[in-house]
């Protein structure tokens, strides 16, 4: 974290310490999960190998068991037995080089010969049929004693665990590293999102995460999280120039209606009737005001709560057009109709709001002598609802905040209004389960497009 990303104060004491215990618990778990999967393949590996290393053992053991039975087997006699003890001897020598001690019997169980030691052994025992002439003429038993091949073969054994011992000690360690490198790399951006959550929460609105170089899902959170800071400054701005615009619009009404009282109260005027239709406007306008934030109000409010039926899109638009079918003439302007018949399932009454605000809003931006063309058309499984004007068109950079709240643009300016006719209709079009899209070619008018779900 920069110096300039770094949060100071309470916030950034906690951050810290959540970091620190965040990083802390993953780097745990990670290391937790490695020791369990080497404990499980070193126990499996240290179980085998000791195993094949015994069975080894085992087959060296019978194998040699068996040669020193062949050995006493070549120096029986003719007599059926060993002419002498000397005879025997390479057996006993050969038993001693390999480590066993070993005993001699005739068949009828009598000992012929034994190592020194034989005894005192107290390891492996094996024993193998000494033949001679085609024919078991005595036994050959051998104890295996702590030297030679069962000492090699404890040997091995320990010289393996030793090996994975070490081996699953290097592989812990190396999951430490690894846990601690990867909770750090989850943990920092997670650090910085918390210390720009307090930053926004203490009252600081351009507290940002900015870039992230964590995981995908956690660069993709602080970007939604930085791109809901900026949605928040945009709608804080809305308020603000909302309520500088009401207070602006408010502003003249209210005085012209305090003069005109004063001066009839005070008989500098006289109350004609055009004096009383001039304040009757004004409160005309104050009314039309307060009439738009009560609409905004409710659409919000009927967003959560449709008298969906069905009905038909172009009874409605038709509805809407015969509405305001004297306002347009009014204006000089031919509104066209195109209407074919679209089912929908829907609230006719907030529709017909729908209808009745584009409408509204063409003919506002639209000169005289201009033209308004509504249209209604199925489209695949869905019906569709087209308000076109030949007005002047929205700029280019404007287009994507015509349905911001309290929005207006340079060419709005001039125009009475709150701005926020296209927000009640994209809030209501979304409530519907539709989309309000828009379209426009500055100097050659605009079209809005209302896709809603067919019946």
């Amino acid at each position: 974290m920069t110096d300039g990303d770094r949060p100071a104060g309470p916030a950034g004491r906690a951050a810290a310490a959540t970091r620190g215990t965040l990083g802390l618990r993953l780097a745990l778990a990670f290391l937790a999960v490695a020791l369990a999967a080497i404990a499980l393949l070193a126990g499996l590996t240290a179980a085998f190998a000791a195993a094949d290393v015994s069975a080894l053992a085992a087959q060296q053991r019978t194998e040699l068991t068996r040669a020193i039975a062949v050995a006493a087997g070549a120096a029986w006699g003719p007599g059926g037995r060993p002419a002498s003890a000397d005879d025997l001897a390479p057996v006993l020598d050969l038993s001693a080089r390999t480590g066993a001690a070993v005993q001699i019997r005739d068949q009828a169980g009598h000992v012929i010969g034994s190592s020194p030691g034989f005894s005192a052994a107290r390891g492996p025992q094996a024993s193998d049929p000494i033949t001679a002439g085609g024919r078991q003429v005595g036994t050959a038993v051998v104890r295996f004693t702590g030297a030679g091949l069962n000492a090699a073969d404890s040997s091995l054994q320990a010289a393996l665990l030793r090996a994975i011992a070490g081996a699953a000690g290097l592989a812990a360690l190396l999951a430490l590293l690894t846990g601690l490198a990867v909770a750090r790399r989850i943990t920092r951006p997670v650090t910085k999102l918390i210390a720009a959550t307090r930053a926004m929460a203490g009252g600081d609105r351009a507290a940002r995460v900015g870039g992230s170089r964590g995981p995908g899902e956690l660069r993709e959170l602080a970007t939604a999280f930085d791109q809901m800071a900026e949605a928040l400054d945009r709608q804080e701005q809305l308020r603000r120039n909302l309520v500088a615009d009401v207070a602006h619009e408010l502003r003249t009404p209210i005085a012209v209606l305090q003069a005109g009282h004063e001066a009839l109260l005070d008989g500098v005027a006289e109350p004609t009737p055009a004096e009383l239709g001039s304040l009757r406007d004004e409160v005309l306008r104050l009314a039309r005001m307060v009439g738009d934030l009560q609409t905004l109000a409710a659409a919000d409010a009927a967003a959560l709560n449709l008298a969906r039926r069905r009905c038909d899109l172009a009874d409605l638009a038709a509805a809407a057009a015969d509405s305001l079918a004297r306002r347009f003439e009014a204006a000089g302007i031919t509104l066209d109709r195109q209407l074919s018949p679209a089912g929908v399932l829907a609230d006719p009454h907030w529709l017909h709001q729908v209808i009745t605000n584009l409408l509204s809003n063409a003919l506002k931006f639209t000169p005289p002598g201009g033209r308004v063309t509504i249209s209604t058309a199925i489209r695949g499984a869905g019906a569709v609802l087209t308000v076109t004007d030949t007005g002047a068109g929205i700029p280019a950079e404007e287009l994507p905040r015509i349905f911001d709240r309290f929005w207006r643009g340079r060419q709005a300016a001039p125009v009475s209004g709150s701005g926020i006719g296209l927000a009640v209709a994209a809030e209501l079009a979304r409530a519907h389960g539709g989309q309000l899209t828009a379209s426009s070619q500055p100097g050659r008018g605009t079209r809005m497009t209302l896709i809603l779900p067919g019946a």
